[in-house]
This record gives structure tokens, C-alpha cells and sequence, in this order.
């Protein structure tokens, strides 16, 4: 009880949930009196990262951040402006397209929102977009990340469950295409409050200009084809994608010089550094909190109250929701995984549909007090208070939940594809 209160005040004062990881695992196992525990705290951390499959994440980050710094992003808005911007409301659905270009190449929620909310939002404020609007949609916007493949949570769930990375990759392509066309309703649903003039504004038509702008594309192309094919693991895509993004940057934009590889290049270390880490503290504390019982005496909380597979997967989707207001995703999720998923087995869910679904659950505590950290990444790139990031952010968060509804009930959603490819 003393660790759960001091959990929530720590919390509260800021205090980074890697280290409110650090902290939960010494206080449980000490107010525990399991003093034993701690002389295997450094193996139980490391054991944590020592999976290879762990080696596609910074791969996957330098594509980002080789996207972010060599002007990708401007190309992505570009290329979704010729599709929909001349619409009214066309910023706004502008927004989502180039998202979902972007998280089929960035494939981190955090990543995704940090660069869109500094590039869309001042865009769709200039336009005469109410600022509140602009942001909680492109915070919202940023869960395709994790959804549309690559996904660094389904890499992670395919090394803590076992499973095909490449299967889970190609099982988010349809759910992620289900929220895409939910928040193209949204925007639909509210276009009457939107700007009158037309968001379309002056870009060449040229068919030079037009590949150029959707050469990107070839990115997540080289992804999906390589892994579907069989001819490369995901780490291998990784790597090949990461040749694809630095070619079109140094070859064909020429935004990319000598000396902009080492900001590239120190920015990914921290980020992979701090992925890591907090993999290895969440693998330390999901251990603590076994030798407790506490994940057990869960399962089997929802096991008792569960009558078949849907309510299952619902009371599942409840419990990731109330924790991920409190642990960040990639916390929330080696932490259940490993004790749900044989239970999940033996309702009769199929490993990959958990691994959607898990996924999709998860990503709901990126943009839900008091942990949020997308909406800490909305506030920092544009002033505005959390409570008005989350009201503006709603009706996006309720067709996102909508979706995983959808897909809960439908299974097929999940695992027909990888299925019809023979993943």
C-alpha cells in the first residue's frame, strides 16, 4: 500500500516512469521483505533487452528520424494535399492521410505526434483552424503509428509472445485502414465548423514534382514486400529501409549532408537508449510484480468474470486502458502479455489477434491523463493545456475505441490477411 502511494505521488510530481519503474520494483520488493530479489535486479533488467528481434527498434527510429530531418514530412503533406486538400475541411483530412503515409514509415506513436504537432498544427492555425481542433486531431492522428506497419509495439509483442513479427505487421494493415476512414467520418461529421476556403494551396502538379513527393512511399514498400515475401526478416527491412530513406535524402531532395549524419545519429542513440531502458525496467518490474502474484491473481480476475472470447478481449481492453493511464505502453504491455496471453489461448483467441488488439488498447493511455505523453508532446510544440488537448482530442479517442470494438468482435480483421499471405 506505502509503494502504491508513493507510486501516485511520484507520479504526480513528474517524475519520469522509467525511473517510477526503478523505484516500484526496490519498494515492492522491499516493503515485501523479499530482499533476496535484489541481487537479481541488474540480470532480471538485462535479460529484459537481450532479445534479438529488440535489434529492428533503432533501425526503425533512424528512418524516422532520417524522415523528420531530410524534409520527408513536408513531401508526405504534399502528396495527401493533391489527394484530398481541395475538400472542405481538406487540411483536416490532410492531416490524417499524411499521418497514416508517415506511420507507415515512422511506426512510433511519441515520434509520429513530436514531429506532426509542429508541422500540421501551425499549418491548419494559419489557415484559420481552431488551434484546440488542430491538435487534438493530430495527437489522435499519431495512434496510427503503432498500428500501420512498421510497428515498434508489435515487435515487442512478437518477441514477448513468440510470434511472427511479420504476421503482426501485416495483421495492423486493415484495422489501421478502419481508423484512417473513423477519422476521415470525424472530420466529415464536423466540416461544417471548418474554414470555408479551400485548404489546397500552391504546389506543382508536374508529374516530376508529384513522384518526387510520393518517392517516400517506397519506404514502407520495401517493408512490407520484404517481409511478406519471406526474403527479409524485419530487422533486415529495417536496414534496407534505412538505405531506401538516405538515398532519397542525399540523392534525390539533397537535404541531407555530412554534417547533419551526426545530429541523426545522436538523436536516434538517445531515443533507442531510452526505448531500451525502459523495456528493461518494465521486464524488471512485470518480474517483481510476479513474485507477488499480483499478474496471476488479474488473470484470474478476468478469467472468472469472462464468459467467452469477446468479453474477454473486452475486460482485457478495460484493464490496458486503466493501466495505461498510469504506465506507458511498452510498460503496460510486457508486463500483461506474458500472463494473458496463455489465458487468452485457452478462450480460443488466436496469438496474432491478441497482439492487434493489445496493441490498439495500449495506445489509448498516449493520449489519456495523467501520463498521456502524447498529449505532454501536443503541449510542448503548442502551448495549450492538457484538459483542452483531451476535449479536442474526444471524438477522435471514441471512434478510435469504436475500432477496437470492431475488432474485438471480428477477428478476422486480424488474421485474414497474414492468413491469405501464408504468414
Amino acid at each position: 500500500m506505502i509503494t502504491l502511494v508513493l507510486f501516485f505521488l511520484l507520479l504526480a510530481a513528474g517524475l519520469p516512469i522509467i525511473f517510477l519503474l526503478v523505484f516500484a520494483s526496490f519498494s515492492f520488493a522491499i516493503e515485501a521483505g523479499a530482499f533476496s530479489l535484489l541481487d537479481s535486479f541488474a540480470i532480471q533488467s538485462v535479460r529484459g533487452i537481450e532479445a534479438n528481434g529488440f535489434l529492428a527498434i533503432p533501425l526503425y527510429m533512424l528512418v524516422g528520424e532520417i524522415m523528420s530531418r531530410g524534409g520527408i514530412t513536408e513531401r508526405l503533406v504534399r502528396t495527401a494535399m493533391r489527394l484530398v486538400g481541395g475538400l472542405r475541411g481538406g487540411l483536416a483530412y490532410v492531416n490524417v492521410l499524411t499521418n497514416a503515409f508517415a506511420a507507415a514509415i515512422l511506426g512510433s506513436a511519441t515520434a509520429q505526434i513530436a514531429v506532426m504537432t509542429r508541422s500540421l498544427v501551425p499549418e491548419m492555425v494559419r489557415h484559420g483552424y481552431d488551434k484546440g481542433f488542430a491538435t487534438g486531431l493530430t495527437v489522435a492522428t499519431g495512434l496510427l503509428g503503432p498500428i500501420i506497419p512498421p510497428s515498434m509495439l508489435m515487435i515487442i509483442y512478437g518477441v514477448l509472445a513468440y510470434q511472427s513479427v511479420a504476421a503482426l505487421f501485416i495483421a495492423g494493415i486493415i484495422p489501421g485502414i478502419l481508423v484512417v476512414l473513423a477519422f476521415f467520418t470525424v472530420v466529415g461529421l464536423n466540416r461544417s465548423k471548418m474554414p470555408d476556403q479551400s485548404a489546397r494551396v500552391e504546389i506543382p502538379m508536374d508529374m516530376r514534382s508529384v513522384l518526387a513527393d510520393a518517392a517516400p512511399v517506397a519506404i514502407p514498400a520495401v517493408i512490407i514486400a520484404g517481409v511478406v515475401s519471406g526474403a527479409m526478416t524485419p530487422t533486415e527491412a529495417g536496414a534496407v529501409a534505412c538505405v531506401v530513406a538516405s538515398l532519397l535524402t542525399i540523392l534525390l531532395y539533397r537535404t541531407l549532408g555530412l554534417r547533419d549524419w551526426p545530429k541523426v545519429f545522436h538523436s536516434v542513440v538517445l531515443s533507442s537508449a531510452s526505448i531500451v531502458a525502459l523495456i528493461g525496467f518494465a521486464t524488471l518490474f512485470g518480474w517483481v510484480l510476479s513474485y507477488e502474484s499480483i499478474p496471476g491473481a488479474l488473470a484470474q480476475g478476468i478469467a472468472d468474470m469472462a464468459v467467452g472470447q469477446i468479453s474477454f478481449l473486452f475486460f482485457v481492453c478495460i484493464v490496458v486502458f486503466v493501466l495505461g493511464m498510469f504506465l506507458d505502453g511498452v510498460g503496460v504491455m510486457i508486463v500483461i502479455v506474458p500472463v494473458l496471453l496463455p489465458l487468452a489461448q485457452t478462450f480460443g483467441v488466436d496469438p496474432i489477434h491478441f497482439g492487434v488488439v493489445i496493441a490498439l488498447a495500449t495506445l489509448t493511455g498516449l493520449v489519456t491523463p495523467p501520463v498521456g505523453p502524447g498529449l505532454y508532446l501536443a503541449m510542448d510544440a503548442t502551448g495549450l493545456g492538457m484538459m483542452q488537448i483531451v476535449r479536442s482530442a474526444l471524438p477522435f479517442l471514441a471512434a478510435f475505441i469504436v475500432v477496437i470494438a470492431i475488432v474485438v468482435t471480428f477477428p478476422a480483421l486480424s488474421v485474414w490477411l497474414p492468413k491469405a499471405l501464408g504468414l
